[in-house]
């Protein structure tokens, strides 16, 4: 059985180098729109710190982080939008989040039913443009009401450059500010 060590592949991501880096933030962005609910924001850091090492200018190598990682993710949100109903019902997953307090198939619903009712898939895009919040609940949420794949993939992947312009926006008034 094939074991994810989910720390190490974050960690993997974060000190990702050259082309074969790039895969690596296509994949773990793959994997964060279905399955692993982890930060989004972290596929920046290569680029950001310099250790990316693409030979290309700084812009440039941010700007295909941002698309690789858009990419993978509106890949991997249309397959949560296949898997959509049954993972929004799945046992072991609503179980462990209830455990830690959270409702999430009734909380994520009745949000998304609003955005989408007022927004349609700009609200998808919308949402996922928030830093910190996973984007998992999100797409799954959205998933169980809506069916285009098409515009559920163009919805995320806007979405998550969204997010990361909103994040690098952050880190430069951060970094600025000191």
């Amino acid at each position: 059985m094939l074991m994810l060590d989910i720390a190490g592949l974050e960690h993997a991501v974060r000190a990702a180098t050259g082309w074969w880096g790039i895969a690596l933030i296509v994949i773990y962005s793959f994997l964060i729109a279905f399955v692993l609910p982890l930060p989004s924001e972290v596929v920046l850091f290569p680029a950001l710190t310099g250790s990316l090492s693409l030979g290309l200018p700084y812009a440039v190598e941010v700007s295909v982080v941002m698309i690789a990682s858009g990419l993978g993710k509106a890949a991997g949100s249309v397959l949560a939008l296949k898997l959509g109903h049954g993972a929004s019902h799945s046992g072991v997953v609503i179980n462990a989040l209830n455990r830690m307090g959270y409702e999430p198939v009734e909380w994520s619903k009745q949000r998304v039913v609003v955005l989408v009712q007022k927004w349609g898939y700009a609200g998808l895009a919308v949402g996922l443009t928030v830093p910190g919040f996973p984007d998992t609940l999100s797409i799954y949420a959205f998933s169980v009401i809506e069916k285009d794949e098409v515009k559920f993939a163009l919805a995320t992947f806007a979405g998550s450059v969204g997010r990361l312009v909103v994040t690098l926006g952050v880190w430069s008034g951060v970094v600025a500010a000191t």
